[in-house]
This record gives structure tokens, C-alpha cells and sequence, in this order.
């Protein structure tokens, strides 16, 4: 079943079916993108573009258990211990010439900013529970005091903004 941002925008009560109809009009003529043409001609805020955007690719890309992945040193290599817990991405393996990133829905937006202004090759993200995820980091980017839980704990991004 296909999941379009419309549809999760309806159901966010962001927009209603009739606004949505009309953007897909639009967007047929002028080919732009559907969060594009919400946020002008709707005034939809970009985070709730972004967060029903993360929804949608969350339930579309691959689910992978940390535990039952091999991993790449080079992959690892990539990310700093400090990255890795500030932005939740756990590098994984090369597939050709793209990186396996590991992420959680909750953390998506900011791996892929992370991914696309930092790391330099061509990334692709998959999706893990939080305490697959923080199992993973806690693996690999062993850290004291840090546990799986410390992956959807919001004082970590603090006190990694003030270290930082």
C-alpha cells in the first residue's frame, strides 16, 4: 500500500481532502513538489512537511535489526563517537558506493541533515527500533553513561550542545 504525503497531511488535520486535490492539480501542471506547493499555497510550516515527510519514508525504506547486521570498520570510521549519539546514525556497511545509516523515525530529519552536510558520500537510510538503534551505537560508539535508553533521551541533545 502506497502512503503519500497528502493523505498524511489529511489525516494530521493539516489539510483537508479538497486542499489536497488541489495541490495535486497544481502539481501536475507545474511538476512541483507536493510539500513545496503546500507550504505556498496553504502556508503548511515546513517541519510539518518535513515530519509527515519522515512518516512516509519511514514506512517506505527497509526496517533492519542492528544486531543481525555485519558491519564495515570503514563505514564506522566515517562517523565520530560524538556524531554518532548527537545525530542517532549508526553507519553500517558500504552497498557499492552508498552507506547503510541506521536511524529511527523520531530521529530521521536530523540523520539526513547530518548525512547530506556532513559525511560527503552518497548515504541511504534505513530505519531500526530505539533500542536496536542505541544497542548498535552502544556497540560502536561506546560512550559512559550512555545506554540503549539514551537514544530517545532528549537531555543527551543538550548536554551534547553544551560539551560541543
Amino acid at each position: 500500500m502506497e502512503l503519500r504525503l497528502g493523505e498524511l497531511l489529511i489525516d494530521r488535520g493539516i489539510l483537508d481532502p479538497a486542499q489536497v486535490r488541489t495541490i495535486l492539480e497544481q502539481q501536475r501542471r507545474t511538476g512541483e513538489p507536493f510539500g513545496v506547493l503546500a507550504e505556498s499555497m496553504y502556508d503548511v510550516a515546513p517541519t510539518a512537511i518535513e515530519d509527515a515527510w519522515a512518516h512516509q519514508y519511514a514506512r517506505l525504506t527497509r526496517v533492519i535489526d542492528p544486531d543481525a547486521e555485519s558491519y564495515d570498520p570503514r563505514a564506522i570510521e566515517l562517523v565520530t563517537r560524538r556524531q554518532a549519539w548527537q545525530f542517532r546514525a549508526l553507519p553500517v556497511r558500504f552497498d557499492g558506493l552508498e552507506l547503510m545509516l541506521a536511524t529511527t523515525e523520531r530521529h530521521l530529519r536530523r540523520t539526513l541533515r547530518f548525512a547530506m552536510n556532513v559525511l560527503g558520500v552518497p548515504v541511504y537510510l534505513v530505519m531500526a527500533s530505539p533500542d536496536g538503534l542505541g544497542r548498535g551505537l552502544c556497540r560502536h560508539y561506546p560512550w559512559p553513561g550512555m545506554s540503549p535508553a539514551s537514544v530517545l533521551d532528549d537531555q543527551l541533545d543538550r548536554l551534547l550542545a553544551m560539551a560541543g
